[in-house]
């Protein structure tokens, strides 16, 4: 019966780290870029653009389709940074805990 016990409040433990860990990547911010850093892209770790900056010699209405590439580009650069960051805490978060091979939190 102990075991189930410790078991329950490691369950909880967990539930209130993962719950701080959400709110943490709320407010944690990654930039990503292209174009050499002329297009910048901020969004929160949890994938909530934040804000995009373009320089201005990027302006240019002949060249609009490239502008949009590079908007994009930016846009995946700063998601896979924002996911790499949150598996990183979570991996801080699950260390220790006994999960099976291939099995990631939160489900």
């Amino acid at each position: 019966m102990r075991d189930l016990m410790g078991i329950m409040k490691q369950a909880q433990a967990m539930q209130e780290k993962m719950a701080n860990l959400q709110t943490e990547l709320d407010a944690v911010e990654v930039t990503g870029a292209s174009g050499g850093g002329a297009v910048r892209v901020t969004m929160t770790a949890k994938g909530l653009v934040k804000g995009v900056t373009i320089d201005p010699t990027l302006m240019v209405a002949d060249e609009r389709e490239i502008l949009e590439d590079l908007v994009v580009a930016a846009v995946n650069d700063a998601r896979g940074k924002a996911e790499q960051t949150a598996q990183e805490r979570m991996a801080e978060l699950t260390k220790g805990l006994p999960l099976p091979p291939g099995m990631n939190l939160p489900f």
